[in-house]
């Protein structure tokens, strides 16, 4: 499928961000119906319920949709890492009476393999985007064959012209001020990023592909200005996480409405790899950066047991709350408001 292709299918080039544990297809089903391409994270997906999200989309609609992965390499197991990691977690292992060993252990994540494919092939969506680079040749081979359109992150120049080199169809340009996790894969030098309206020129001059514009932008103006430096449509998430169908739990909610939500950075606590959330208790006490967190994703089952004890009492002290450094878009409105808003925009 080409750009023109799809993009003649929708009302506007407007691409949901995908945001695993802030949707499932409800959302991705609502931006479809409003005109935009909805996403489905697929990343904390195991086959099943792949199955199942994925069979929930093609029941509801003949639109075209996104589905999202990550194919990160997984890490070996690093059990002196590990050790570092309770230890310095250990404070609150004892403030709220947790038993570090008997915490398991175990990824969350796993990147796109040939399990996945083979549900994903019966369905032959028309957008399958990457996180983290691009799956291995012949995994990327089979999504090609089904003529899916794909997709994925550059966070430099250097990224968006490896991705051109190696098979994708369309780079988005993940700025800076992005919500969740950075896409980079070159590199792990956070010095190289930069900011959305920074970077996406660069890209649009540097390669020969369409250029999604992401990070920052929420509003009309910001696809207006995304345009206007040459952008071939642009990716939204935070604007999305306080939709009415979205699955951001209350405290997030909150945070995200809340002047807490003016102030964000880049961590590594929550899953090993930088993302950014809206600063809280664990950021600001061990540093967002700490180097004690093991490698992506194995710092998540640290962290998950402190997170329900802190949530069972009302607080948001050990909860990623993902967002962008524009959280004055996420408001409490239907998505396909908020698509038709965006699609409107478009010229």
């Amino acid at each position: 499928m080409s750009a023109l292709d799809l993009f003649q299918q929708l009302a506007a080039p407007i691409i949901q961000a995908p945001m695993a544990g802030s949707q499932n297809h409800r959302l991705s089903l609502a931006v479809c119906a409003a005109g935009g391409l909805g996403s489905l994270p697929a990343a904390m997906l195991g086959p099943e319920a792949l199955q199942a999200e994925l069979q929930a989309l093609q029941a509801a609609t003949a639109a075209p949709y996104n589905v999202n992965f990550f194919c990160h390499t997984p890490p070996p197991d690093d059990a002196a890492r590990q050790a570092q990691w309770h230890a310095a977690l250990a404070p609150y292992y004892r403030e709220f009476d947790l038993d570090p060993t008997n915490i398991p252990s175990g990824p969350g994540r796993v990147p796109f393999n040939h399990d996945s494919a083979d549900v994903l092939e019966a369905f032959r969506p028309a957008v399958v985007s990457f996180h983290f680079g691009l799956p291995a040749p012949d995994l990327l081979a089979r999504v090609k064959s089904w003529g899916s359109w794909v997709l994925s992150s550059a966070t430099t120049v250097r990224e968006a012209l490896w991705l051109q080199a190696h098979g994708a169809d369309a780079v988005i340009a993940q700025g800076l001020e992005a919500g969740g996790h950075r896409g980079m894969f070159l590199t792990d030098d956070l010095s190289t990023q930069m900011g959305t309206f920074a970077l996406l020129p660069q890209i649009v001059q540097a390669v020969q592909l369409p250029v999604i514009a992401a990070g920052g932008i929420g509003s009309a103006q910001g696809v207006v200005a995304a345009q206007a430096l040459g952008a071939s449509g642009v990716q939204v998430g935070t604007a999305y996480l306080c939709s009415h169908e979205a699955t951001t739990n209350a405290l997030h909610r909150a945070a995200l409405q809340s002047p807490a939500g003016q102030h964000t950075a880049l961590t590594r606590l929550f899953s090993g790899r930088p993302a950014r959330g809206i600063v809280n208790r664990l950021m600001r006490e061990l540093g967002p950066l700490n180097p004690a967190a093991p490698a992506f994703p194995l710092a998540t089952a640290g962290i998950a047991p402190l997170r329900a004890a802190a949530e069972a009492q009302g607080l948001s002290d050990f909860t990623p709350l993902w967002s962008g450094q524009n959280a004055a878009t996420a408001r409490s409105l239907s998505a396909a408001d908020i698509t038709r808003n965006l699609v409107n925009a478009w010229r």
